[in-house]
C-alpha cells in the first residue's frame, strides 16, 4: 500500500475546498470524517440528460397515451396557494424553452411554500396528465433543484447528473445540493485517483470489473450510462465478494480446525423406530437422512440445514438423527423456539421413546426438559440429568444457552425454526460440547439468493414432498359481509367432526387500528352465530402453561372452535382442526399467514383457510389479477397487501411465498441476516443481483479453497482489508 496516498486520504475532510472546521463537524455526525469517506458517499441517484423531455414533447407523449414518467427542466414562473372549501391546494407553474407546465401539491403544502422560488431551476420527474384546462400537468411529482452553472452545462452537455441525500446535520451549516455536489466534485477530481484498489487485479481482470479508481469517478459523475452501470457492478460485487469471502473462511474454518465425532448406526435402534411409526417415509425424507447420515459418519462436524415447509415431517427426521447420535454414546439437544413447542416436543418424544421400549427391550431412551420458566426442583433434577448424561435426548428453548448448563457429551444440536436465532446463540450451543454436529431446521423456506449469501456455508438438504394422504389447504379471500355465511360453514363442519381456528391480529380493542379483539369477539360469537359450539380463547398473555392446557382442551374436542390470536403460529399438531378463518387478513405479514395455514390440513380431510379483509378491499383483489411471477417492484410496492393476499390465494408452495415475501419485505427481517455477523449491504439488492451473487460466490470460495489463509501475493490486498474493514465479522467467521 502507497503509505502516502494513505496519509492523503486520511486528512480531515476540512482540508477540502469549501468546507473548513465548522462544516467538518456537521460531517463528522453522518459519518463522513476522512477525504477518503467523502470519496464514498455516492449519490441517493442520477438524473440522466438524455432521459428528460421538454414540456412540448412530454405534452404530446401524453396526447399520444404514453402511461409512464418523464422528467421536464424547467424554471419556476408562479407559485399559487388556493382554497377550495376547507382544502388548500398549492400550484407551481414552469416553464421552459417551448412551453409551460404545472404541479399540483395537496398535502405539505407549507414545506413546498419554501422549496420553490420564482427563477428557480428544478428537474421534475412523475407521471404527466392533461388538466380540465388542458394544462400539461403532474400531480406530487419527484424534483430535483439544479443551479444556474450546473443549469448551463448540464442542458447544453447532456451530461448525467447525481443527487445526494441530505441529512439535517448538513443543513444546519448551510450544505444543501449545490454546495455538496461541488464539494464532492472537488474531492473526487482531486484525490479519487489516489485510492488504492481492494481487489487483486486478477479478480478485477476475471470478472472484467472497473478498477476502484474509475467506479468511484464514475459512481459520482458517470461519463455514461454504460459507465455508471459498471461502476455500480463493481461495488455491488465487492460487496457480496467480501460476505462470501466471510461465509467461506466460517465454512472452512468449521470444517478443517474441528474434529467432530464420527458416527455409525451400530444397532438395529433407528430400524426398530421405524418399525413404530404409523406411516412410511416420503422419498424426500429418506434422501435428506442419507445426507445427514453420511455427514454424521464423517469425523468432520456436520453443519446442514434442513428446509422444508410447514407439516412435511422434519421432525421425525431431526429426531432419527438424534436416535444415531444416542445410539453411539452421545446426548442430543433440540431448541426449539417457544416454550410450549419445546414442552409439546417433549412430551411427543418420550411417548415415541416409550413405543420404541416395547420392541427394542435394550434401553430406554431418556428425554429432559428445559425450559426457563420451570419449577425450580424441575430445572435442577433436569440440569443434574444433563450433566451425568442421565438424559439422552434434551429438549429447550434459549434456556440451553446457560452456563449452568453442562452437557456431559453433546453429540448433536438441533435448531428448530432456524431463522429466529443468530448467529452468536447457536455457537453458545455449539460450545457446550466437543464440537457436536449441528442441524439448523426452517419451516421458513429460504429464497436461493440468500442460500447462497447468508447460509452459503451450510450445507443444505430439502425436504419438498409432504405426506402421501395429505390434501393441499383450499384457501379464499373473503369480505366481511361474507363472515355470517362463514360462520355458518364452521357450525355446519363441525357436525362432520370439523375443528376450526379463529384468529383476530389483537387481544385488546385498537381504536386507533380498527382491529377486532380476540377477547371482545370472543364472547360476541358465544351469543350469537356460534353459540351451538364449544368455544375456547387463547391469547399472547397467558403463560405457556396457560396455553398449553387450553391447547391439549382443544385436541381433545373440549372445543370446536379455539378464538385466538398469533400465538396458534407455532403449536401443537390437532389432527381435525381442518378450518381457519383469518380475520383483517391484510394486517398479517406473508410469512406469517403462511405458518397460520400451516395449523391446519395435519390429517387427510380437505382443509380451508378464509382471508378475511374489508369488503372493498377484497372486490378490489379479486380484480387485480397480478401475474405474481411477473411482478414489478412499483406494483408490490403499491400494492402490498393485495399481492400477499393473492399470493395465498394463489399457492401452497412455501418456497413461492418466501420469494415473494422476500421481495416485500426484504432479507433483513425476515430470516435474521442482522444476527448473522454478516455486514449489511449497501448496493447489492439480495432479490435481483442473483447473477451477481452467484458470480461472487464462485470466486470467493474458489479463493478461500486454495489459500484459505490468504497468504499468497494475490490475495494480500484481500487480508489487509479483511482485518482494516471487517475485523468484527471475521469473529463471526468461527461460527457455524
Amino acid at each position: 500500500m502507497n503509505n502516502a496516498n494513505e496519509n492523503i486520504l486520511s486528512r480531515s475532510i476540512q482540508y477540502i475546498k469549501s468546507v473548513g472546521p465548522k462544516r467538518a463537524e456537521s460531517f463528522k455526525k453522518i459519518g463522513i470524517g476522512t477525504i477518503r469517506d467523502i470519496l464514498f458517499y455516492f449519490p441517493s441517484r442520477h438524473l440522466d440528460r438524455t432521459t428528460t423531455l421538454s414540456s412540448a414533447k412530454a405534452y404530446g407523449y401524453v396526447l399520444n397515451g404514453y402511461d409512464g414518467e418523464v422528467t421536464v427542466i424547467a424554471k419556476v414562473e408562479d407559485v399559487e396557494k388556493r382554497r377550495f372549501g376547507k382544502r388548500e391546494i398549492l400550484k407551481v407553474q414552469f416553464r421552459d424553452a417551448t412551453g409551460f407546465f404545472e404541479c399540483v401539491w395537496f398535502q405539505g403544502i407549507k414545506y413546498f411554500l419554501n422549496v420553490f422560488h420564482e427563477g428557480d431551476t428544478f428537474a421534475v420527474s412523475g407521471k404527466p396528465a392533461i388538466s380540465k384546462y388542458g394544462n400539461l400537468q403532474f400531480t406530487h411529482p419527484d424534483f430535483d433543484r439544479i443551479s444556474e452553472d450546473e443549469t448551463k452545462s448540464f442542458l447544453n452537455t447532456g451530461k448525467i447528473i447525481p443527487f445526494y441525500r441530505i441529512p439535517k446535520e448538513l443543513k444546519t451549516t448551510s450544505i444543501g445540493d449545490f454546495s455538496l455536489r461541488r464539494i464532492i466534485s472537488y474531492a473526487v477530481d482531486n484525490y479519487a485517483d489516489l485510492l488504492e484498489d481492494t481487489l487483486p487485479k486478477n479478480i478485477l481482470e476475471e470478472h472484467k470489473l472497473l478498477p476502484l479508481k474509475e467506479a468511484v469517478k464514475n459512481f459520482h459523475y458517470p461519463e455514461s450510462r454504460d459507465k455508471f452501470i459498471s461502476a455500480r457492478r463493481r461495488f455491488k460485487f465487492e460487496e457480496l465478494f467480501y460476505l462470501e469471502l466471510l461465509v467461506a473462511l466460517r465454512k472452512h474454518n468449521y470444517q478443517t480446525r474441528q474434529r467432530g465425532n464420527s458416527m455409525k448406526v451400530r444397532t438395529h435402534l433407528v430400524h426398530d423406530f421405524l418399525k413404530t411409526l404409523p406411516f412410511e417415509l416420503t422419498g424426500s425424507q429418506l434422501k435428506v437422512l442419507s445426507e445427514i447420515k453420511k455427514d454424521m459418519e464423517s469425523p468432520f462436524p456436520m453443519n446442514r440445514l434442513l428446509q422444508g415447509d410447514v407439516g412435511c415431517g422434519k421432525t421425525i427426521v431431526a429426531l432419527i438423527a438424534m436416535l444415531i447420535a444416542v445410539d453411539n454414546g452421545c446426548q442430543a439437544a433440540l431448541m426449539a423456539p417457544t416454550e410450549i413447542l419445546a414442552d409439546q416436543h417433549a412430551k411427543n418424544i418420550s411417548h415415541l421413546m416409550k413405543k420404541l421400549y416395547e420392541i427394542h427391550k435394550d434401553r430406554i431412551i431418556k428425554v429432559s426438559l428445559l425450559l426457563g420458566g420451570q419449577k425450580k426442583s424441575e430445572r435442577e433434577k433436569s440440569l443434574q440429568n444433563i450433566e451425568l448424561q442421565e438424559a439422552d435426548i434434551i429438549i429447550g428453548t434459549h434456556a440451553l444457552f446457560e452456563e449452568k448448563v453442562k452437557f456431559k457429551n453433546l453429540g448433536l444440536a438441533i435448531v428448530d425454526e432456524q431463522h429466529r436465532f443468530g448467529v452468536a446463540q447457536r455457537a453458545k450451543l455449539q460450545s457446550k460440547g466437543k464440537v457436536p454436529d449441528v442441524l439448523v431446521m426452517s419451516a421458513t423456506p429460504i429464497p436461493r439468493t440468500l442460500s447462497m449469501t447468508v447460509y452459503a456455508d451450510l450445507d443444505l438438504s430439502v425436504i419438498d414432498e409432504m405426506p402421501k394422504n395429505r390434501k393441499p389447504v383450499k384457501t379464499l379471500l373473503r369480505g366481511e359481509k361474507k363472515l355470517p355465511a362463514i360462520y355458518k360453514f364452521i357450525a355446519d363442519k363441525n357436525k362432520e367432526g370439523y375443528q376450526s381456528f379463529i384468529v383476530y391480529p389483537l387481544v385488546e380493542e385498537s381504536e386507533k387500528m380498527e382491529l377486532k379483539a380476540a377477547e371482545t369477539y370472543f364472547r360476541e360469537l358465544q351469543e350469537t352465530h356460534l353459540k351451538s359450539l364449544k368455544l375456547g380463547l387463547i391469547h399472547g398473555r397467558m403463560s405457556w402453561q396457560e396455553k398449553e392446557e387450553i391447547m391439549l382442551m382443544f385436541l381433545s374436542k373440549k372445543f370446536d372452535v379455539l378464538i385466538s390470536t398469533t400465538v396458534i403460529e407455532v403449536g401443537i399438531d390437532i389432527p381435525d382442526a381442518n378450518i381457519i378463518l383469518i380475520n383483517d387478513a391484510h394486517r398479517f405479514g406473508l410469512s406469517q399467514l403462511h405458518q397460520l395455514r400451516g395449523r391446519i390440513g395435519r390429517g387427510s380431510r380437505q382443509a380451508y383457510c378464509i382471508l378475511v379483509t374489508k369488503d372493498n378491499y377484497a372486490a378490489a383483489n379479486e380484480n387485480l389479477g397480478f401475474d405474481l411471477e411477473y411482478l414489478s417492484s412499483a406494483q408490490i410496492e403499491k400494492y402490498k397487501s393485495a399481492v400477499r393476499l393473492q399470493t395465498m390465494v394463489k399457492y401452497n408452495d412455501g418456497f413461492k411465498i418466501a420469494e415473494t415475501d422476500l421481495k416485500l419485505r426484504g432479507p433483513g427481517d425476515i430470516f435474521g441476516t442482522k444476527q448473522s455477523g454478516l455486514p449489511e449491504l449497501k448496493f447489492a439488492d439480495i432479490i435481483n443481483d442473483s447473477a451477481v451473487i452467484s458470480e461472487a460466490k464462485q470466486s470467493a470460495f474458489t479463493v478461500i479453497e486454495g489459500d484459505p489463509h490468504l497468504r499468497s501475493e494475490n490475495n494480500f490486498v484481500l487480508k489487509e482489508n479483511l482485518l482494516k474493514h471487517y475485523y468484527k465479522n471475521l469473529q463471526y467467521a468461527k461460527i457455524a
